[in-house]
């Protein structure tokens, strides 16, 4: 199969004239690590690359986030016809991504690194291009994901030390740079443990849309910053699969009349979950909220619940908003507190505050008055 001047078109597309990463993501053979993927939306159509080349070589060399699991269910081992259910659970992240990564993380040619979520393998093998199988480690909570993405580096020529077990346990080994292609809840105390001194880490957090970069001190912690930069990525998982959800609560907050009822002081109802910057700073000053959205003819409906029993459901009808919260706490005044901060400052304090870690992996973040602490270590 003629793939190379796909990928160095691809390579083009993901970094900047004059990164390091282009001639190593132009090297690799991105098909080889996604035969099979989930796609054409929500209902997860499987595709099969063999059945397509042109399609295969097509989005196989795109520069996007190619789904491969969903649920407990691999796309290498779903039968034609199979829809899966559940989120998705390992996917080949876009290559411009795993570079944006990867710079973050200040990775040079002497560094080992470990890759925190296999995966398929595909950023895996970038890190391979560029320092050699000696200095890279992988590791993935799915034995599955380590096996084929093993079979599919060797098929390239690159030998890795792949892990499979849980990244947010002790680990063996220690290196230069950790980087992670999943979100965590907070560092965990194994990363600091595993760096060396001076050794730095790439991550994003958990339902947030920050990249969080830092440096490992003598005391055990680290410091360093947030970047001006996003991404997301799935969270980290311990099983399978993620833990099933209790969606009585949620089926409660879409009919219920709230123990408090009142006209939104906002005209319009926020999508947040796709409102990256509200998302996170609400993520941050109330942890654990969930959102659901629905956009028809006749009205604009946010639900928010958690796992407390609060709830709330916003609805916006001709031109009015009417709030519903019920529960211990009211979710929705926390996103008027957040929109409120936005408007009033013009931006979300975040972005390029200063990060301490300390060694159980608590992140205490600071911009001038404003401070924040993220996780308990």
């Amino acid at each position: 199969m003629d793939w190379k001047h796909h990928a160095q078109a691809l390579a083009a597309v993901a970094t900047p004239p004059g990164s390091r990463w282009r001639d190593p993501i132009a090297s690799i053979p991105r098909h080889t690590f996604v035969p099979r993927w989930w796609g054409g939306g929500d209902d997860w159509e499987l595709r099969i690359g063999e059945s397509d080349h042109d399609r295969w070589l097509r989005t196989a060399y795109s520069n996007r986030t190619l789904v491969t699991r969903v649920g407990a269910l691999h796309a290498d081992h779903a039968e034609p016809g199979t829809v899966p259910s559940g989120l998705p659970t390992s996917s080949a992240t876009l290559p411009g991504l795993v570079a944006q990564m990867y710079r973050h993380a200040s990775i040079d040619d002497r560094c080992t690194v470990l890759d925190v979520g296999t995966g398929s393998g595909y950023g895996t093998a970038v890190l391979c291009a560029r320092l050699g199988s000696g200095r890279v480690t992988a590791i993935d909570v799915d034995p599955y994901l380590n096996s084929a993405a093993e079979d599919r580096l060797e098929e390239i020529g690159y030998h890795p030390r792949l892990i499979a077990g849980d990244a947010t346990s002790p680990l063996d080994g220690q290196w230069h740079r950790i980087v992670a292609m999943v979100s965590v809840a907070t560092v965990p105390a194994s990363w600091l443990e595993a760096l060396h001194v001076g050794g730095r880490l790439a991550t994003t957090l958990a339902s947030m849309s920050l990249i969080l970069t830092a440096e490992k001190q003598e005391d055990g912690g680290a410091a360093g910053r947030i970047e001006r930069d996003r991404a997301m990525f799935m969270n980290t998982r311990t099983g399978p699969d993620y833990p099933l959800r209790d969606h009585a609560l949620l089926k409660r907050a879409r009919v219920e009349d709230g123990e408090d009822v009142r006209v939104g002081r906002y005209p319009f109802v926020l999508e947040v979950i796709e409102a990256w910057d509200v998302r996170t700073m609400l993520e941050i000053i109330a942890p654990g909220i969930r959102h659901h959205y629905s956009d028809t003819s006749s009205a604009r409906i946010a639900v928010m619940t958690h796992q407390d029993g609060s709830w709330s459901r916003a609805e916006e009808r001709d031109g009015v908003v009417t709030v519903h919260q019920g529960g211990p706490r009211r979710l929705w005044d926390y996103l008027d507190q957040v929109r409120d901060h936005w408007i009033r400052d013009g931006e979300l304090p975040f972005l390029g505050a200063r990060a301490t870690i300390n060694p159980e992996g608590a992140i205490t973040l600071r911009r001038g008055r404003w401070t924040a602490t993220i996780g308990s270590g």
